[in-house]
């Protein structure tokens, strides 16, 4: 059996879909027939270009080889970004020449990976499975409802269509996406398998022993407009002066962050680099609170981002402004949470004063078991050698 796998990022490039990807991976290997053979193709690492993650071009062992596509540095801008996925395409029309698959895999935040495993599949007579990890048309419409560019939304419209009309099977990792698939691919019956605990966070202790002079907010992630920090942090540092605030990664919006006026007159913020996540781990370790946060994008309302399985892991409070499934997710299932709107400044406040007054740590051993990523990779992986 053979199978395709196409993902923009992989490791040992760090991020939600190179986590992903590997995921799934392992568990196609894990449960696949004597016979598998896997092709990924995917891009150097470039996520964040600070941590200057090296990685072969070409690695092969029994089950899987891996082709990675150089790209020019980019800033994660839409252009930037537009470019990238250009030259990803073409060294992936490449590499196709004169194959065929079983089945071709994409797994996809960006529709275009999503396009070019459609592409891919009719070309080679494939069957076709998607794995949905947001809704590209959603969240442009958002980013782009007063700007010129919003002309070109029709385009991706049509592409998303035909994408998701193309595929034998699609995989959505929130079920606050099944409306928006509906209504795009009304035959389609997708599943729901959403992200989950890696093993990396079980069975460690997260607990701070030593009392601290300030508590420590961390918040670990992209800093993009999605997240839209630049919004809330700066205000809510200038009147919390006794809480420090701690921000690890990089982004688009990362200026606007740092240009923000208050955030110049603030001492209690500091903005680190990327780090590795063995390297995160010890950083969770430090924090008190964990934060976490969406810009007010009509889109987010139907995500589930993979940051909150990361953060129940560890047991610590959760200070959450988010909105929709993402907020009904987390007051359902997740104990020690404070959530508020998206950028509501008030609710912020309240709610990290709510977990200052309360446990410093939470038992979510029953959260983790349910949501153990490599059990639910196995049933995804069962789904796809089915087609």
């Amino acid at each position: 059996m053979r199978i395709l796998v196409l993902s923009f990022s992989y490791p040992p490039d760090i991020g939600p879909g190179s986590l992903r990807a590997k995921s799934i991976i392992d568990a196609l290997i894990e449960e696949g027939p004597s016979n598998l053979k896997i092709e990924v193709i995917t891009t150097m690492p470039n996520r964040y270009h600070l941590l200057n993650i090296s990685a072969l071009e070409n690695e092969n062992n029994k089950k899987i080889s891996i082709n990675r596509i150089n790209l020019p540095k980019h800033k994660n801008g839409i252009i930037d970004q537009s470019i990238s996925f250009i030259f990803y395409a073409f060294g992936v029309r490449k590499l196709i020449a004169k194959k065929k698959w079983d089945i071709v895999i994409a797994t996809s935040s960006r529709l275009a990976t999503a396009s070019l495993g459609a592409w891919i599949a009719k070309k080679t007579g494939s069957k076709l499975f998607l794995d949905i990890r947001d809704l590209f048309t959603d969240t442009m419409d958002s980013i782009l409802k007063k700007k010129p560019l919003k002309i070109i939304m029709p385009l991706f419209y049509m592409l998303e269509k035909w994408t998701f009309r193309s595929a034998n099977m699609i995989n959505l990792v929130s079920p606050g996406f099944i409306g928006h698939i509906k209504k795009v691919s009304p035959k389609i019956s997708p599943l729901i398998y959403p992200n989950g605990v890696d093993e990396l966070f079980l069975n460690r202790d997260f607990k701070i022993y030593k009392s601290k002079k300030k508590i420590l907010v961390l918040y670990s992630g992209n800093i993009g407009e999605g997240q839209g920090l630049h919004k809330i942090v700066p205000q809510v540092a200038h009147e919390l002066q006794d809480v420090q605030f701690r921000i690890i990664g990089d982004g688009s919006a990362r200026k606007s962050l740092i240009n923000n006026n208050l955030f110049k007159l603030q001492k209690n913020i500091e903005i680190l680099k990327p780090i590795l996540r063995d390297e995160l781990i010890g950083e969770y370790h430090k924090a008190d609170i964990l934060f976490l946060h969406l810009n007010d994008h009509e889109a987010f309302n139907k995500v589930l981002p993979s940051k909150i399985f990361e953060y129940a892991a560890t047991g610590k409070p959760i200070l959450a402004g988010v909105s929709g499934y993402a907020s009904k997710f987390l007051r359902k299932h997740v104990s020690g949470v404070q959530v508020f709107d998206p950028c509501d400044i008030i609710g912020m406040k309240v709610g990290l004063k709510k977990l200052l007054n309360g446990p410093k740590f939470f038992k979510r051993e029953k959260f983790c078991k349910i949501y153990n990523r490599r059990n639910i990779m196995k049933k995804l992986a069962l789904n796809i050698f089915s087609i």
